[in-house]
């Protein structure tokens, strides 16, 4: 009879599992559609707060490569006696809060005391982003909201006592953008992980991820730390499977490629600051930072800062080739978001409010001419000429339209054609009808 019933219900699961779209297996996961409301984003906000956040401190010498000036990496860089800059971490910490005083202690001062979510999201809004990627927890297993898997070890039950994680869904929410979490697969000091990460998997990270989605149901799920497993290991197909056919976020969800080791399976691809895989056939990110760290970083100065005007076109650059760009900005402890990143996100969405009709929504033109300082996207039968210096004269090959415009300016633009080309003259413009002072969206309409 036993037999009887194990057959019978491997049988049942069995026909369970085929009845699902994507069964776990990276051909059948990587055959679902990315999200469309992902693709037309074009931009969203990285938000890298936590512990870290506190002593908000790496080196800006670059000493041991890349990544080596990321502030949230503060607590493994104080341990990791491999690295050049393990010493200026050490003296550093050592000087200013003592040899005795270690990361955990750091808790007490994380107080998010002017944490403001609503204002977060408005700012976020009005920079022209569309989606929102908050780290609810890095590699140091410091869980912003109240998973149980981290007990005593989160903001709800220690440091703000705030459900950080979950008043900011709310508030992104509520401003009518998607919300979205980064997620550290490992943990450096979790002792179950060093010790079992299997066990580790099984009964602290899945149930960990599902707690995340179920409760906040997230349209972006972003993983990282991968590097250390398989895929087989991590159990990335199976928790992939379950949030593509069972999660509540199974028709809008989105995830990346930090999956494996390999980091060559998942959703879109992803860059950190131009490293990483870019293609015109597979939707992909760049992640940076404003400035060179994720984290707040208090030891960067205005040369470690992108100016607006680079970040506009590093924007424009990355959309033209089919891209997303996810900028990031670091909070302080106490919940404040540095005003250089404000100006910076300020100037931004100026400048989208105006030439946002040539980022949203478009796609790269896989014919696009390579021309100095102009770039293209497409929507549609609609042609935009995004050029990042002024030019009064822009000729393009075999186009024709229907009509030009300039985005932001009233009047009218001249063109004409020349055998197969089309001729643009820019406007005379002045101080008192230049609609952008970084760069400039033509759209031509009806190309053919």
């Amino acid at each position: 009879m036993h037999k009887i019933f194990t057959t019978l219900f491997a049988a049942l699961l069995s026909s369970q599992l085929l009845s699902q779209p994507y069964q776990p297996t990276w051909e059948s996961l990587e055959s679902r559609p990315i999200p469309q409301w992902y693709t037309d984003a074009k931009f969203g906000i990285f938000i890298h707060w936590g512990l870290y956040s506190v002593p908000a401190w790496a080196t800006n010498s670059n000493a041991d490569g890349f990544g080596s000036n990321y502030a949230e990496w503060y607590w493994e860089r104080l341990n990791n006696k491999k690295l050049k800059i393990h010493k200026e971490f050490v003296e550093f910490h050592n000087k200013n809060y003592g040899p005795n005083f270690k990361y955990q202690d750091f808790v007490t001062q994380f107080k998010a005391e002017l944490f403001d979510p609503e204002f977060w999201a408005q700012l976020i809004k009005n920079a022209g982003a569309k989606y929102v990627v908050l780290t609810s927890k890095h590699h140091d297993g410091f869980a912003l909201w109240p998973s149980r898997e981290a007990w005593n070890w989160n903001a709800y039950d220690v440091g703000p006592r705030r459900d950080l994680a979950g008043e900011l869904t709310t508030a992104v929410k509520k401003a009518g953008l998607h919300m979205g979490f980064y997620y550290s697969l490992y943990e450096w000091y979790n002792p179950l992980y060093r010790q079992d990460v299997h066990k580790y998997v099984r009964e602290h990270m899945l149930p960990q991820l599902k707690d995340l989605v179920t409760r906040y149901e997230p349209d972006v799920v972003w993983a990282d730390g991968e590097w250390e497993h398989s895929d087989t290991v991590w159990q990335s197909r199976e928790f992939l499977s379950w949030l593509y056919n069972e999660s509540p976020v199974k028709n809008t969800v989105v995830t990346n490629d930090r999956w494996s080791s390999e980091r060559k399976h998942g959703g879109f691809n992803t860059t950190e600051y131009g490293k990483g895989n870019a293609s015109l056939t597979r939707a992909w990110e760049e992640c940076r930072g404003i400035g060179e760290s994720f984290g707040y970083n208090r030891n960067e100065n205005l040369e470690q800062y992108q100016s607006s005007k680079s970040l506009i076109h590093m924007l424009i650059g990355i959309v033209a080739r089919g891209g997303n760009l996810l900028l990031n900005i670091g909070p302080a402890a106490d919940g404040t978001i540095p005003v250089i990143m404000q100006q910076r996100l300020k100037d931004m969405g100026d400048w989208l409010s105006i030439n946002g009709e040539a980022i949203y929504g478009t796609t790269a033109w896989p014919s696009a001419p390579t021309l100095e300082d102009i770039y293209f996207t497409k929507k549609g039968r609609d042609l935009y000429v995004l050029v990042t210096k002024w030019k009064k004269q822009i000729i393009l090959s075999q186009v024709k339209a229907d009509k030009v415009e300039l985005l932001g300016y009233e009047g009218n633009v001249r063109f004409s054609r020349k055998g197969n080309s089309l001729i643009i003259t820019a406007p005379q413009l002045d101080p008192n009808n230049n609609p952008s002072p970084y760069a400039w969206a033509y759209k031509l309409s009806n190309v053919f």
